[in-house]
């Protein structure tokens, strides 16, 4: 494989979407996005990025992970089944019109829309330990907007819950257009518009709780992470809540009110989901069994991605080279958006200054 290759069908519509380096990935992460993003790749141009400036809107007072998770997550998503050959990853830091086009987009969005987003209070509430009255966390939306309209997104694959998200990004894209067009001779092949409203593109998204029964998440400490070896999934499984209603084992339960029974439906085949209905509600079958059977099934659909992860983490000189090609493809892409916005902004490009010119500058201006 040439890693410089763009992998990428010009004719293919567009897609982009990324995560945050919390460490390494699980099951929540893998069912919420990472196993839909695999699909994507087949049909659509793809985008993939670990976004590790947004860990910085969070993150801040202490960076020291955000490095060694940005590794973790890339090794995840190779092993998960993103291909370099088809896709395009990258490090979100490693692109400079990452830094650039939020700035740009700043000076245009009102302070309002930002201080309306749902998640801007909840995350506050959610994240009390930690001060979040920083102009990076409140512009968290911007830089989000400029992920996606950097590359001129057709599409980001959003679960049922995330659209609002994609819809300021279209508001932020809208107010752009009507301020700032294409200049010149570009006007002639192209729409004058420089940065088009994405679209949402839903994507299936399971019902997948954590070992508690609440949703999957490291920070309620109830997760099964794609590399935890099989005796730790059965150990983490072991103790999980189950359907209220089986108190004794002699009591009838019914699995579509059971944690255990709904990871069955995500991962079990259906020979054995039937085996469940029919164990749990004539309470044939006790919990330990029914969560045996969830940990085989668990412990088989993760081991392709297991034998992948061990592959690459033997490779590190490879995974490296593989974010650096993702890098160098993305950059280029971003580029092309931003030669546009400085266009349009009426921004000069920049341009050799003789040593003269300088000296003349520095003086006017000290």
């Amino acid at each position: 494989m040439d890693p410089v290759s763009n992998p990428s069908s010009p004719a293919k519509r567009r897609v982009l979407s990324g995560m945050r380096p919390t460490g390494k990935l699980h099951l929540g992460n893998y069912m919420g996005a990472l196993y839909n993003w695999v699909r994507l790749q087949e049909q659509y141009e793809c985008y993939f990025f670990i976004a590790d400036l947004h860990a910085l809107t969070t993150d801040y007072a202490d960076t020291s992970g955000i490095a060694p998770n940005t590794r973790e997550v890339a090794l995840d998503f190779l092993a998960a089944g993103l291909d370099p050959e088809k896709c395009t990853i990258f490090v979100q830091s490693h692109v400079k019109p990452h830094y650039e086009l939020p700035l740009l987009l700043g000076m245009i969005t009102p302070l309002g829309w930002l201080e309306r987003v749902p998640s801007y209070k909840e995350m506050q509430e959610n994240l009390a330990s930690k001060d979040l009255s920083n102009y990076g966390f409140l512009g968290y939306p911007v830089l989000m907007a400029s992920d996606i309209l950097l590359y001129q997104a057709d599409f980001v694959p959003v679960g049922q819950d995330q659209q609002a998200h994609v819809e300021l990004t279209r508001e932020i894209a809208r107010r752009f257009n009507q301020f700032y067009k294409r200049q010149g001779s570009e006007l002639r092949a192209q729409s004058s518009e420089i940065l088009p409203e994405p679209q949402v593109l839903l994507t299936p998204s399971p019902k997948l709780p954590g070992t508690d029964g609440r949703k999957m998440s490291k920070s309620y400490g109830n997760t099964i992470l794609l590399s935890d070896p099989e005796p730790e999934i059965r150990a983490k499984l072991k103790p999980m809540v189950t359907d209220p209603a089986r108190v004794r084992r002699s009591d009838p339960g019914n699995p579509d009110k059971c944690p255990v029974g709904d990871l069955h439906k995500i991962f079990s085949s259906q020979e054995t989901l039937a085996k469940v209905y029919d164990g749990c509600t004539t309470a044939g079958i006790g919990c330990i069994e029914c969560k045996t059977w969830v940990a085989d099934a668990i412990v088989a659909h993760l081991a392709p991605i297991q034998e992948r992860r061990a592959q690459f983490e033997q490779k590190p000189a490879l995974v490296t080279e593989i974010l650096a090609a993702g890098d160098q493809r993305a950059m280029v892409r971003a580029e092309q958006t931003m030669r546009e916005v400085r266009a349009a902004m009426g921004l000069a490009e920049n341009t050799p200054v003789s040593s003269s010119r300088q000296e003349e500058a520095g003086n006017a201006l000290f």
